[in-house]
């Protein structure tokens, strides 16, 4: 599979490709431009012979200090068809870029793609409703960023406000 893959994205994807590394894993992985996740998740979901029709996992990475740059968004997508096989796609972006929203491809982006925007504060353009989904919306600063305090910013929140949180929200 890591060979079709590596094909496919080769003559089809090549001009969205970020950088071509070799990754050590049983994974294949590619690193995807920004600007390209959207054509690049579209054109694995919609290939008759791939499949990559879930999206099994969304997360961030902060490199702060280690890699430039700082963060990368990594998909993990799965093809039921192909034996559950699976495969990553990482999109490096540094502080205060966006990333295009997969939302139109998976519905099931949206919660994830919140998470990161709380934790990492790495926004989606083209989100439905780009807003924090597990800390409060008065919260300082996004905690899984790797120069995130250790106790925080030493935040007082009232159990009357952490009652209040996200009762606006609408139906997703």
């Amino acid at each position: 599979m890591k060979e079709t893959l590596e094909n496919f994205i080769n003559q089809n994807l090549k001009q969205y490709l970020y950088k071509e590394d070799k990754v050590q894993s049983n994974l294949p992985t590619f690193y995807i431009k920004a600007e390209g996740i959207v054509e690049v998740v579209r054109a694995l979901k919609e290939d008759p012979n791939l499949q990559f029709d879930f999206l099994n996992d969304l997360t961030a990475i902060d490199w702060l200090g280690k890699k430039e740059p700082r963060f990368e968004v990594c998909y993990l997508l799965k093809s039921v068809k192909n034996k559950h096989a699976k495969m990553m796609l990482k999109v490096p972006i540094e502080e205060g870029e966006t990333i295009p929203s997969l939302v139109s491809i998976f519905k099931g982006a949206n919660w994830p793609e919140r998470e990161v925007f709380d934790m990492f504060g790495i926004e989606f353009s083209n989100h439905p409703y780009m807003e924090r989904i597990l800390l409060p919306d008065n919260f300082q600063g996004h905690p899984l960023r790797k120069d995130y305090p250790l106790e925080g910013f030493g935040q007082d929140y009232l159990i009357s406000d952490l009652l209040q949180i996200h009762q606006g929200d609408k139906e997703s």
